[in-house]
């Protein structure tokens, strides 16, 4: 098939230039994506037409996580007591609700436990007092980073969802990588803020060169229904 097919999304670009040389991204749409859905499947039948030489395969987290049944209602989430009271102390962030909502404060505490999260956010409290900030995420690691809780422009029903990170994303890229036949799949989170690459075949890859491919995000999940993109170098 004729990957020429593939529009970018409304104001985005098909090709980006980086340091690391002129890459075209090419969104491709799915269906939504549920528990327990075979992605491996979504890859055949959506993307593997598509493909060729050295193409590499951009996957949003959100879609590993939810077909992983890490995805949860909010109204099936009820806080502890800890996750209420840390989340009095967390920033919020128009990019993104993160850890500031009790939703996603407890599947963060159910992901790393009550000692460490407790720990990380005493030391991210007495930082805070000399003016540093973001000490909290960046101890916690990108796991927990990449929890994120409902918002009005992602498509149902995930807009009333809370999720968490995808579980042991470098073998998930692993293993569709082999089922796609060597074309790499990257697993990443991406928003306006920056891209977080959480999963990768090749623990060698650069990850500075793969966030900066995905630097202004070009998928979109929501009436877009893009949530994986095939990405080929341009040859020089």
């Amino acid at each position: 098939m004729d990957i020429k097919q593939l529009a970018p999304n409304e104001g985005k670009n098909l090709v980006i230039e980086t340091p690391f040389g002129s890459y075209e991204r090419y969104p491709v749409k799915t269906k939504i994506v549920m528990d327990g859905d075979d992605l491996v499947e979504i890859l055949n039948e959506c993307v593997k037409p598509y493909l060729e030489g050295d193409d590499m395969i951009f996957m949003s987290e959100k879609i590993v996580a939810i077909s992983q049944g890490r995805a949860f209602p909010v109204d099936e989430i009820k806080p502890s007591k800890l996750a209420n009271f840390l989340v009095k102390f967390v920033y919020k962030s128009p990019y993104g609700i993160g850890l500031g909502s009790p939703w996603t404060m407890e599947l963060a505490v159910r992901e790393v436990g009550k000692v460490k999260i407790t720990a990380c956010a005493l030391v991210a409290g007495v930082c805070k007092l000399f003016g540093k900030r973001g000490v909290f995420y960046n101890m916690l690691g990108e796991r927990v980073r990449a929890i994120d809780g409902p918002c009005d422009y992602t498509l149902p029903p995930y807009n009333t969802y809370a999720k968490m990170a995808p579980d042991k994303p470098n073998e998930v890229a692993k293993q569709l990588t082999k089922a796609m036949g060597g074309h790499k799949v990257i697993i990443i989170d991406a928003n306006d803020i920056g891209v977080n690459i959480l999963g990768k075949p090749d623990k060698k890859m650069n990850d500075e060169e793969l966030a900066a491919i995905f630097k202004d995000n070009p998928l979109g999940q929501a009436s877009q229904q893009t949530p994986i993109a095939i990405v080929r170098k341009i040859s020089q």
